[in-house]
């Protein structure tokens, strides 16, 4: 059994990390969030040290670092803000723990390379969360794609709609510098898969760049990809009638059905790593650097070739 910390535990995501925490058979002994509203633990575990200020939770990071192995901190969990992310990495690495972070690893490239050093210096790994690539849809689409002629350029379309209210422009979330913007809070995953699926970018455009909606055009090694991000209901299609969520993946204008089977992905994901066959640095390099560049990059009038049905 190994024990865990983990770091944004009054966080959206932070439940689907503590089932699969219990799940996989380990324990939580520290968390850290400056909200105290973090009852949710309660839910999962029992006798954990909370803190509610992060200067304290690395002092006793730092006490059990020195303890035997039954009581160290062997992994933590990160699920803080975005650009939090980089920060708490090398605290747990220099507690001599493990690292399971949320997307995105970093939000600039170049920060994955200081990671890397980080690594070979503390001797302990950083691994990442790309739930996607452990989804048995997505799993079948990618050996169809990989079985198929290797010449062929296939025609995609991804769409993606999960609605947020007022509270998301107010929060950490709206804010580009914190965040990344919507290609990183919403997109990066699908970047992932796409490219994990496809092969790496050749050409990239932006057709459109707002705060709730962002769209353009990537071209894989083995892609043209159409797609449109947005977290405004107004988005979504007749078809989602009575949901806040639309994800649609086209393929050769074949619809690949992933809706269902969400719920245990994050468990799948640890599994994985505590085998040792996780997602590290060089798994997330290449949707870290697509979402970078879509965020510098300035909107253009789109060919209508390579335009989303969406961008009008």
């Amino acid at each position: 059994m190994k024990n865990f910390a983990l770091i944004g535990t009054a966080g959206y995501i932070a439940p689907r990390h503590l089932q699969a925490i219990r799940d996989t058979g380990n324990t939580l002994i520290a968390a850290c969030d400056r909200s105290d509203s973090v009852g949710v633990l309660d839910r999962y575990f029992t006798d954990v040290h909370s803190f509610t200020e992060f200067e304290r939770f690395d002092r006793h990071g730092e006490k059990l670092r020195r303890l035997d192995e039954a009581g160290r901190i062997h992994y933590v969990t990160i699920c803080s803000p975005n650009y939090l992310h980089d920060v708490h990495i090398h605290f747990a690495l220099r507690i001599g723990a493990e690292v399971i972070c949320e997307k995105p690893l970093v939000l600039n490239p170049w920060n994955l390379d200081a990671l890397r050093e980080m690594e070979r210096e503390s001797g302990h790994r950083v691994w990442t969360v790309l739930q996607l690539r452990v989804h048995p849809a997505l799993l079948a689409l990618r050996e169809r794609i990989a079985a198929g002629p290797a010449d062929r350029i296939h025609e995609v379309e991804l769409t993606y709609i999960t609605s947020r209210g007022r509270w998301y422009d107010y929060s950490w979330k709206g804010d580009v510098q914190k965040s990344g913007g919507i290609a990183t809070n919403i997109g990066i995953h699908f970047f992932d898969l796409l490219a994990w699926i496809f092969g790496p970018p050749r050409d990239m455009e932006v057709h459109l760049s707002e705060a709730h909606r962002a769209a353009g055009y990537i071209e894989l090694e083995r892609a043209r990809v159409r797609w449109y991000l947005s977290i405004d209901r107004n988005d979504l299609p007749a078809a989602a009638a009575g949901k806040s969520t639309w994800r649609s993946i086209m393929v050769d204008g074949e619809e690949v059905e992933f809706s269902e089977g969400f719920t245990d992905l994050h468990t799948k994901v640890y599994e994985g790593i505590l085998a040792g066959r996780g997602f590290g640095i060089e798994e997330a390099r290449t949707s870290v650097e697509i979402a970078h560049w879509i965020r510098h990059a300035r909107a253009i009038k789109a060919d209508p070739a390579r335009r989303h049905p969406l961008v009008r």
